[in-house]
């Protein structure tokens, strides 16, 4: 399953990164997700994770995959839809932010088994809390990136605001979204996948 997983991600990448919309805004998008990658395969014997952890990663490398591909404002579905529905912009960006709240288990997984911490609320917490630090720094990223390429194309792709000034709150609001349902739907069948790794 993990194979069949990581297979599947690199097709994503190896299809994004062909006649992509914009060659730096790909690689600002994908490139976390090739790191991410090398360092789950590096780590990958002595400290293999729940496959509900892996699924979760490789839905978030496929939507990054696309999001890079096509930049997240601009991914032709979700033009669609907008078209379809008379929206204000495309939502993809919003969809991505959301997704991104789902690390929150992986996050858990690697305290519960790497830190004193144990299963309970302070768990939880703390796990919420560091996926929204991450989602925090993801927007100063995106901020800095725009400081310093001075608003040239590519940094306003990365940022993909579209002319949205709340922006940024919304990401992370989504983010916070994706991570509590996760929490709320997930830590069971987590709980069950962890006690084979032990």
């Amino acid at each position: 399953m993990h194979l069949l997983l990581l297979v599947f991600v690199l097709a994503f990448i190896i299809w994004s990164v062909i006649k992509p919309v914009d060659y730096l805004t790909w690689a600002a998008e994908v490139l976390p997700a090739v790191a991410g990658l090398i360092i789950l395969s590096a780590t990958y014997r002595r400290f293999q994770l729940t496959t509900l952890s892996y699924i979760i990663i490789a839905i978030l490398a496929v939507a990054m995959s696309i999001g890079g591909h096509y930049t997240y404002a601009k991914v032709p579905l979700f033009n669609r839809l907008k078209d379809a529905f008379d929206l204000s912009r495309n939502h993809y960006d919003r969809l991505g932010h959301f997704l991104k709240g789902m690390f929150v288990i992986v996050i858990r997984e690697i305290l519960l088994r790497a830190s004193p911490l144990t299963k309970g609320f302070w768990l939880s917490i703390i796990s919420l809390s560091l996926s929204l630090a991450i989602a925090a720094l993801y927007e100063i990223i995106e901020w800095l990136s725009v400081v310093i390429i001075k608003g040239k194309k590519v940094s306003t792709d990365f940022l993909g605001m579209q002319g949205d000034m709340w922006d940024a709150q919304w990401d992370m609001a989504l983010n916070l979204t994706g991570a509590v349902l996760a929490l709320l739907l997930l830590t069971n069948l987590h709980n069950r996948l962890l006690q084979h790794k032990r």
